[in-house]
């Protein structure tokens, strides 16, 4: 084991301890940015202008009506922004726009004595446009033209050799759906200006520096004049790691203008409305295999929509041309990428950050061509699984791909798979009506920053005379436990019990230049240097303890608080030691830094090494549907996932559990729609509510739900062994949307293939069922085109009627 890998004696990472602030969290009392309002003197509350057109141009803003109304102090426009008027970081992100861009966009901010009244204020402003033409559709952005950013291309090996020398060839299209955050808190900022003139904003981000940076540039201040803050989020998921920047630079302009503090705070529609999502994605594919299944070549070409600006869709888009491989090794590749710019909020990142996306492009195609080709999905997935030796499309050795074999056969032993698909069968040969589909299906997600620069965390640790230690790092906790895990990694390398120990805020003026609370390396990043800042300090006192016992440091070792030599019965007490330390003028405070080492990527040839490891995962579903609505139930799901060797284990099973969920959710249950009408209302959001848009809940968990973590799988190279876990479990959730297809399939004839759509709504599920039905008496096919989302194609050849089988699914 590696030095950074390898745990001591005792150590408190492994242990199942709650979430550090779980008391808090279930009492209420745990603090949020907009909490801070009411101890906050003289707050002025801010609400934004929005417009309600899909793409315009202001021709006139007015805004003395809204300083007419009573309470409103000022109102927010271009012209009071004394630097930068641009929060995104490609400069393509007015703050005050004179084009509106999306159905609701704001063009300027009232603020005033009291929320109601600046509500009120917003309304009186009167503004003028002139309409534009306006795309909402990836397909109308498309036949326009209208594009942006890069279109990277994967390439290996030759695919059109691949294809000629296939036995079967397949074509077809598959459309992606985007998701909402939803995360509980909305976004949320706070700022004033202190007597130096000095900015601090708190702000609900999960990426405090970059929020400085923008709100510097907007105000033409250094970054040294602005602090930022974030004590904690109710939730992020990625929504929070670009959007809150122009927010907090509303809040730290107005306070800046006005010599009093600024709330920023959007409700629940205008959150819904004004933030960006999970990016929805048209592809287009052709595959091919050979006689025995195994795959040759794949051509795809992935456009996302990217909305009105880039945001962070072109690393996206990179990682999701990464991850169409998923678990399976393809000798010939050519993935194409594009972005369009459509009139809706700029797509940003979400949990899996493309990697899902592009993941089940991969798993759509063996779903749909498993029944063509007259092999079972199961045996189609296992067979065509890495091998050791081999490489991904973009040349990256896939490390322990036995592991896929490993978990998949204890997902298949311990979830008694095949004698549960013998009861699948008499099921579904018992009941007309409804149906029972069983799937399995893994996970290989690559871990690290695909922008190897953001690979770098930093930490700062205090050791008071008392003993007590104070952590400050530069990750954000939003629900996903780092901090918890952060306070077991330093209490193990000090070798000290996990009570004196205290993490402190995120801010930017104890730990600066750090990356985002993203891409699942929160622990991987931030661990190494909570470590490495800790380590310098248990080399210190372990000096003193030496000297106080009469011994060579290198013998002194520091376990549940107390300082001995080996196989010493007696020893020093953290306590005294530290005290004897501070009387020594012993140095007992230490700044950590980490990099992540090994990584290459060019982003232009789209090859290199971008991760530091894969995590996988292997899941089983079991789904019963009716088959006169398309309702389902969720029966029992099997996972067991790689988590190496957890540095948390109740936090990590929690997140498994929630990835898992949530990945449901987006593939099953949330369906975005926006008005593609011509009407007035053309490219609003219909689905800004909980009313309207349908989140997973207690009613759509599992009935039976079993979590397992991978054993004997310590990652060498990582903090303490361990693997993020943070983004992979979401693709775990592949299962259920492939357990439906196999239910909606057994309505017809056997050896249909089935058309889902995504999300696989109950409709959706319904319509993939009458497609099914309509088969009946055909043989083996392909869906008709029978309902929206349908496949345009019908009657393919079955593989049985030629050796080479082209058609489109």
């Amino acid at each position: 084991m590696s030095a950074l890998s390898e745990r001591p004696e005792s150590p408190a990472v492994g242990a199942a301890v709650p979430h550090e602030s779980a008391r808090l969290h279930v009492t209420g009392a745990a603090q949020f940015t907009d909490d801070l309002i009411p101890r906050t003197k003289d707050v002025l509350h801010a609400h934004p202008v929005q417009v309600p057109q899909a793409h315009a141009r202001v021709t006139a803003l007015r805004v003395a009506p809204a300083l007419r109304v009573p309470g409103v102090v000022r109102v927010l426009t271009a012209a009071d922004v004394p630097g930068v008027n641009d929060a995104g970081i490609k400069q393509d992100e007015p703050l005050f726009p004179e084009e509106v861009m999306f159905f609701g966009h704001a063009v300027c901010w009232v603020l005033a004595e009291t929320y109601e009244a600046a509500r009120v204020g917003a309304a009186a402003v009167e503004v003028e446009t002139e309409p534009l033409p306006s795309y909402v559709t990836v397909r109308e952005a498309i036949a326009a033209d209208s594009f942006q950013g890069a279109m990277p291309q994967l390439v290996r090996g030759d695919v059109e050799t691949g294809l000629a020398d296939a036995v079967h060839v397949f074509g077809g299209e598959l459309e992606i759906a985007g998701q909402e955050h939803f995360y509980l808190e909305t976004h949320s900022s706070l700022a004033h200006v202190d007597e130096a003139g000095q900015v601090f904003v708190q702000s609900s981000t999960q990426h405090p520096s970059e929020t400085q940076e923008i709100v510097a540039h907007v105000l033409g201040r250094a970054s040294n004049e602005v602090t930022v803050q974030c004590l904690r989020m109710g939730g992020g998921f990625g929504g929070k790691e670009m959007q809150p920047h122009g927010l907090a630079a509303i809040a730290a302009l107005g306070a800046t203008c006005t010599g009093r503090p600024v709330r920023v705070r959007l409700t629940r529609a205008q959150d819904l409305t004004m933030s960006g999502k999970r990016h929805g994605f048209l592809v287009e594919w052709r595959v091919g295999f050979d006689a025995a299944g195994r795959l040759l070549a794949l051509e795809a070409t992935l456009t996302s929509d990217g909305g009105w600006s880039l945001d962070l869709s072109e690393p996206v888009l990179a990682r999701a041309l990464c991850h169409v491989d998923n678990a399976y090794w393809l000798p010939h590749v050519r993935l194409n990428g594009r972005i369009v710019r459509t009139h809706k909020t700029s797509s940003t990142a979400f949990r899996g950050f493309g990697g899902p996306q592009g993941m089940l492009v991969i798993e759509d195609i063996l779903g749909r061509c498993a029944p063509l080709l007259g092999i079972d999905p199961m045996e189609l997935r296992r067979r065509n699984f890495y091998r050791r030796g081999q490489t991904t499309p973009y040349g990256q050795l896939v490390r322990h791909p036995e592991r896929l074999d490993r978990l998949w056969r204890q997902v298949v032993d311990t979830g008694d798979i095949a004698a549960r698909q013998r009861e699948v069968a008499a099921f579904n040969a018992a009941h007309p009506h409804a149906k029972r589909g069983l799937a399995v299906t893994p996970v290989k997600f690559g871990i690290s920053f695909n922008l190897t620069a953001f690979n770098q965390a930093g930490a700062l640790v205090h050791v008071y005379r008392d003993g007590s230690v104070l952590i400050n790092h530069g990750g954000t906790e939003m629900g996903q436990g780092l901090h918890t895990k952060m306070l077991q990694v330093a209490a193990t390398e000090l070798g000290i019990p996990l009570g004196r120990m205290r993490l402190a805020p995120t801010r930017t003026d104890k730990v600066p230049n750090t990356s985002a609370t993203a891409a699942s390396c929160g622990a991987d990043l931030n661990g190494g240097a909570v470590r490495q800042a800790c380590e310098q300090l248990r080399e210190r006192l372990t000096r003193v303890a030496a000297t106080m016992l009469g011994l060579n440091a290198a013998d002194i070792s520091i376990v549940d608080g107390v300082a001995r030599g080996t196989g010493a019965p007696t020893g020093v007490e953290w306590n005294d030691l530290v005290r004897t330390a501070y009387f020594q003028r012993v140095q007992l405070f230490a700044a950590g830094f980490y990099r992540t080492e090994g990584l290459y990527w060019d982003s232009a040839a789209m090859q290199g090494s971008p991760f530091k490891y894969f995590a996988y995962g292997v899941a089983a579903a079991e789904v019963e549907v009716d088959g006169f609505t398309g309702t389902y139930r969720t029966r029992r799901v099997d996972i067991v996932h790689d988590v190496g060797d957890s540095l948390s284990p109740l936090i990590d099973i929690g997140q498994i559990e929630g990835g898992f969920v949530q990945g449901a959710g987006w593939l099953t249950l949330e369906d975005l729609r926006w008005n593609t009408g011509t009407g007035a209302a053309r490219g609003q959001l219909a689905t800004r509510g909980a009313s309207s848009y349908k989140l997973p809940s207690f009613s759509e968990m599992p009935e039976v739900f079993n979590v397992t973590m991978l054993a004997d799988a310590a990652e060498e190279g990582a903090v303490y062994g361990a693997k993020a876990v943070g983004e992979p479990p979401l693709m775990l959730a592949f299962s259920v949307r492939e357990a439906l297809r196999q239910a909606a399939a057994a309505f017809g004839p056997a050896g249909i293939s089935i058309d889902l759509a995504s999300p696989a709504t109950p409709e959706a599920v319904f319509w993939a069922i009458e497609r099914a039905r309509a088969c009946g008496g055909h043989g083996p096919t392909a869906d008709a085109d029978l309902a929206p989302g349908g496949a345009a194609n019908a009657g393919h050849p079955t593989p049985e009627r030629a050796l080479r089988t082209v058609s489109h699914v």
